[in-house]
């Protein structure tokens, strides 16, 4: 049954990572000034974030199954409503109300793979999950760029909430024959907000999930600049992209995921977050094609042993009766990150050379900050 909770994951990273090529299109194709494109395209990590934080408190109250069941359907139903978008106001109205629902899901499909994987399996297990959301990375972009091209936009959101309807009732009738066990079932949470964040695991964990998003808003803005000043298209940013995230899946599926089972989190945490950082610095100063793909194979590596890091930080971190919540503020740093990102390199008008520096300069920070945080 893991392999149908990593099948959710897949596709909720799926709905996020394929709306990226179509919104800002479709948004303009209904008359959107530039601002607006920009906060319909924001407003979904926006509702995210706290879609993520009720995910959590709700997931320990009731149990990671019926939240997950809500979850899928109300995503489903968030991007059928998208047929019916005539004006902007109406387009923001239902960007926030997918990103609240969908915030739902991933917390908790997270917990209820946490609460079923052994200890000495959970290094592996959320490698794999890493796996899934490294294809999804590669493959909701791609897919909705060619749907949309060949028909449109509300096709594309519409075929993904089909997609989301089909899991839903799957997960009813799957999930419901292992239904969570009693003791999964926490009535309510002993620990409070306040509790959860003086655990320096999962302190990690937060920054972690906050910086790994960071970079990737920071990729996101900075390399579509970067290859274009090279003389190249769009098409040669999505291949170097695609770069990272196959270099990722390698890591995540060959047995060198043992190692997340076999070294302390916190040393695979510096190790990744490092490479990812030495990868910026040095994206930042190539203006050499090959090179490029180099450098996004190297950050490619970074994340795949950061992911697994920060989820195995956090459950380890946590005890099953707070961990719905736990995974509920991890997932919304990971909105966040992704905004603040973008726009700090943005308002700073800086280059692409100065928003790759800079970003390498905060992780090499971060990571040995980690590890001094270890040997205190």
């Amino acid at each position: 049954m893991h392999f149908f909770i990593y099948i959710i994951i897949f596709f909720s990273f799926f709905d996020l990572f394929s709306q990226l090529p179509i919104m800002s299109p479709f948004a303009e194709s209904l008359g959107a000034t530039p601002f607006i494109t920009g906060l319909a395209v924001g407003m979904y990590s926006l509702s995210n974030t706290f879609g993520n934080v009720i995910s959590g408190f709700l997931t320990d109250r009731k149990g990671p199954f019926y939240i997950l069941i809500i979850g899928l359907f109300t995503t489903s139903f968030s991007l059928f409503l998208y047929q019916f978008v005539n004006d902007p106001i109406e387009l923001l109205v239902i960007r926030f109300l997918h990103g609240l629902v969908a915030g739902l899901i991933v917390p908790a499909a997270f917990t209820y793979s946490a609460n079923k994987t052994s200890k000495d399996k959970r290094g592996k297990g959320v490698a794999l999950s890493g796996a899934f959301v490294g294809l999804a990375a590669i493959a909701g972009p791609a897919t909705s760029g060619i749907l949309a091209s060949k028909k449109s936009e509300v096709f594309v959101l519409g075929l993904t909430g089909s997609i989301m309807l089909v899991l839903s009732i799957l997960a009813l009738v799957l999930l419901r024959k292992i239904a969570i066990d009693r003791k999964d079932k926490v009535v309510s949470s002993p620990h409070s907000v306040r509790s959860i964040f003086q655990r320096s695991g999962i302190i990690k964990s937060f920054a972690g999930a906050f910086f790994l998003m960071f970079s990737q808003g920071v990729l996101a803005y900075m390399l579509p600049l970067k290859v274009l000043h090279l003389g190249f298209d769009s098409k040669t940013s999505g291949l170097l992209l695609s770069m990272f995230g196959f270099v990722a899946i390698l890591v995540f599926i060959l047995p060198i995921n043992r190692i997340f089972d076999r070294v302390k989190p916190v040393y695979t945490f510096t190790f990744g977050m490092c490479l990812m950082g030495i990868s910026m610095l040095l994206l930042g100063q190539t203006y050499s094609l090959s090179l490029l793909y180099v450098w996004m194979g190297l950050y490619g590596i970074g994340f795949a042993f950061l992911f697994p890091s920060i989820n195995t930080l956090l459950i380890d971190s946590s005890e099953q009766s707070f961990r719905g919540k736990a995974y509920g503020y991890f997932y919304a740093f990971f909105s966040i990150g992704v905004v603040v990102g973008s726009s700090i390199t943005g308002f700073l008008e800086l280059t692409a050379t100065g928003g790759f520096t800079l970003t390498g300069v905060i992780l090499l920070i971060v990571s040995i900050l980690a590890l001094v945080w270890r040997k205190q």
